[in-house]
């Protein structure tokens, strides 16, 4: 969890200033400022928090629905200013070089080295605004000569190998109820649902299920275990319903973020391939 989300969740940290702590802090660093950097806002035994980094929590609290204003301010220095204090005094304690800190502290370091990896690329590999028409064009004619928006309410059933879907299906064509049959064997996560997945189009499922779920009646199971790289997959067509298809300025977002995670999954797939992966 990011710092400042964990330290916002509350708004009582937005009134931290009225605390006797925040009050003793901030006697502290006042007494200091004469001699801080032009950047800093405070510092801490000689560790220097920078307005940068006061500016980049207010930002993330404001994001998360806190007001901007002095106080606001003053509440993520002092949160600047007790993590310090603790993160110090865990450094003379010697929990730094725990094997537990240096654990944590590498995924950390992991986790934000690949978040600025993504946007990075991103950044420097936008999608245009012709990118969004032109998916919105091939989108719109997939729909065929009516035009309409085909939208398919589905259940599905993930297992292991081929055997265990067949027998699940064996179980199903007997009479017992899908949704029973997807809590008790489903490895999906939504086996708790029944194996419910909600409305999808064709192009949000892999097509070796699109191709079965667009020949399905409603109420209708797959005849046969669907195989896919991760599984053996069973899917019932729960219902269908056809709509007019968004405007583009009404798909735009959608169609935005579509595109972003293209890019993103081939960028990760084209390193994978690149790089040497063992697994135990």
């Amino acid at each position: 969890m990011n710092l400042f989300t964990f330290l916002f969740k509350s708004k009582l940290n937005v009134f931290l200033a009225v605390s006797f702590l925040s009050v003793v802090l901030m006697g502290a660093a006042n007494a200091q400022q004469s001699g801080l950097p032009i950047n800093a806002a405070a510092s801490v035994n000689g560790a220097i928090i920078t307005n940068d980094m006061v500016e980049q929590g207010i930002k993330m609290a404001i994001s998360q629905g806190q007001k901007d204003g002095p106080e606001l301010r003053q509440a993520v220095v002092q949160k600047f200013i007790e993590v310090l204090l603790l993160s110090q005094r865990a450094e003379s304690n010697g929990l730094a070089n725990s094997d537990k800190a240096n654990t944590q502290l590498m995924l950390i370091r992991q986790n934000y080295l690949a978040d600025l990896q993504l946007s990075t690329f991103m950044a420097q590999n936008p999608i245009s605004d012709a990118d969004i028409q032109a998916e919105y064009n091939k989108e719109i004619a997939s729909l065929g000569p009516q035009g309409m928006l085909v939208e398919y309410k589905m259940s599905d059933i993930a297992l292991a190998t081929e055997a265990d879907a067949q027998a699940a299906l064996n179980r199903i064509k007997k009479g017992e109820p899908f949704d029973k049959v997807a809590k008790s064997v489903s490895l999906a996560p939504n086996k708790v649902q029944g194996g419910a997945v909600g409305w999808v189009q064709t192009g949000q499922v892999p097509p070796q299920i699109s191709a079965v779920l667009v020949n399905l009646t409603k109420g209708q199971v797959s005849q046969a275990p669907i195989q896919l790289q991760q599984g053996w997959y069973l899917v019932k067509l729960e219902d269908k319903r056809s709509s007019k298809p968004p405007t583009l300025d009404q798909a735009k977002v959608a169609i935005r973020n579509g595109l972003a995670q293209r890019k993103q999954f081939e960028f990760l797939s084209q390193i994978a391939k690149e790089s040497k992966i063992v697994i135990q």
